[in-house]
């Protein structure tokens, strides 16, 4: 009898192709597709119909559905809109009211693809929940280890350093051994609708990418302007409200000085945002909190290892100590700009991912 596994099926190339290649392991498999946004969401909130660009849309279904169809699959949608209102949605918005910068993509894969997803696979009897991530899992002397895929310019580790033992176990990612050029070649040879489709970039319930509009749409609130300061607190100009910037940016402040100008702190409580030159934008040291750790239950003695403080971040050397309250001090050999809060920080060992948390914050040089 054939192992059952269930396939996370987005409606993009590299989970239409992860389904074929199970297929041609010879497991059962069943495609679904979790509905995230619900209607009321999509008709409130959204200017316009789903973009092409972002996950989750009825386009998307109908790809997902197209593929499991020319693979004689069963396919189902699976409704975890409130799941994701809840863990995701809301989330989102409390961080950036708390002045931090949320990663909502990291969210959704540990409350829902992970776990909602990983439950439901469970309940029908699945091995696996299969997955189109550029990643890889293997185990090693008594423990489920999950390393970096084969491509550097696809892997996708970092999004996945909440996985737990049990996941681990129970989680397949076919692709985590092959290139992106091989992924759209195998769509293309069988025929699949989506074998030229553009990945998805954008938030999936920020379609149009203007987040705080969504913000105000949702919660009915508004995000008031205040000052600009410098590191003195001398007042450079208003901001046109603080949930508005993050940590780095210096495009679209609205105010023009003779040297370029970064954000470097937001004051959620004094509705402030401090602004720096580009050499004041590097931090030696970050704390992190929210930790999980995957190559060894707990951090119990200071480690060196190497740290990746967002997706596009090389991961760079750094001693991991742990300071007994649940968080870690993260001390880099050389200082990092733009370390920002509400970011994950991934720690690395050569291509194994030891483990992650939340940046809560840093300290500038």
């Amino acid at each position: 009898m054939k192992e059952k596994v269930l396939i996370a099926m987005s409606g993009g190339v590299d989970s239409s192709v992860a389904a074929y290649l199970m297929q041609q392991r010879g497991y059962d498999c069943i495609g679904a597709t979790m509905k995230l946004i619900s209607e009321t969401i999509s008709e409130n909130h959204f200017p316009e119909s789903y973009s092409s660009k972002t996950c989750c849309s009825l386009e998307d279904v109908e790809d997902a559905r197209s593929v499991a169809a020319r693979l004689k699959i069963p396919y189902y949608v699976f409704n975890f809109t409130e799941d994701f209102r809840s863990k995701v949605i809301d989330r989102f918005i409390d961080s950036y009211e708390q002045g931090l910068t949320p990663n909502p993509c990291l969210d959704c894969n540990r409350y829902l693809k992970f776990e909602k997803l990983f439950q439901r696979a469970m309940e029908l009897g699945c091995k696996y929940v299969v997955t189109g991530h550029y990643a890889r899992i293997s185990y090693e002397n008594g423990r489920y280890l999950l390393k970096k895929g084969v491509d550097p310019n696809k892997d996708q580790s970092y999004v996945l350093y909440s996985m737990t033992q049990e996941q681990l176990a129970h989680t397949c990612f076919p692709l985590g051994t092959m290139e992106k050029k091989q992924i759209r070649s195998i769509a293309a040879e069988n025929g699949f609708v989506n074998a030229d489709k553009s990945d998805s970039q954008d938030i999936c319930f920020v379609p149009d990418g203007d987040y705080v509009r969504f913000m105000e749409s949702y919660t009915g609130k508004s995000y008031p302007p205040g000052d600009f300061i410098d590191d003195n607190g001398n007042v450079l100009g208003q901001h046109k409200g603080a949930v508005r910037y993050t940590i780095g940016q210096r495009k679209g402040l609205g105010i023009a000085f003779g040297t370029p100008l970064y954000v470097r702190d937001k004051n959620i409580e004094k509705n402030t945002v401090t602004l720096v030159t580009d050499e004041n934008l590097y931090a030696s040291e970050l704390v992190a909190d929210e930790l999980n750790w995957i190559s060894f239950d707990r951090l119990t003695e200071p480690m060196r290892l190497h740290a990746k403080i967002r997706y596009r971040h090389k991961e760079q050397p750094a001693r991991v100590i742990p300071c007994g309250d649940g968080t870690v001090r993260v001390v880099f050999d050389e200082p990092q700009r733009a370390i920002t809060p509400g970011q994950a920080v991934v720690f690395y060992d050569g291509d194994v991912v030891a483990g992650g948390g939340r940046i809560h914050c840093s300290t500038f040089e």
